[in-house]
């Protein structure tokens, strides 16, 4: 049996996640300086993840290609 097109992973997950795993949460707070050596690794502290929107660039014709 094929898989519809539908179905398939072309890139992995392209869209952004709004959960994180618990080294990438650990990765943030060292990066922003909240985490130290010492620190248990269970009921960490929630990190806010922005998403990054991209505007579409507009497609400028000159105006000589216009008038052609």
């Amino acid at each position: 049996m094929t898989i519809d097109k539908s179905l398939k992973i072309k890139k992995g997950v392209s869209r952004s996640r709004n959960v994180l795993t618990r080294v990438e949460r650990i990765e943030k707070l060292q990066s922003q300086d909240r985490w130290s050596d010492e620190a248990s690794p269970f009921k960490l502290p929630k990190i806010r993840v922005y998403k990054v929107v991209l505007k579409k660039k507009k497609k400028v014709k000159d105006a000589d290609e216009a008038k052609k």
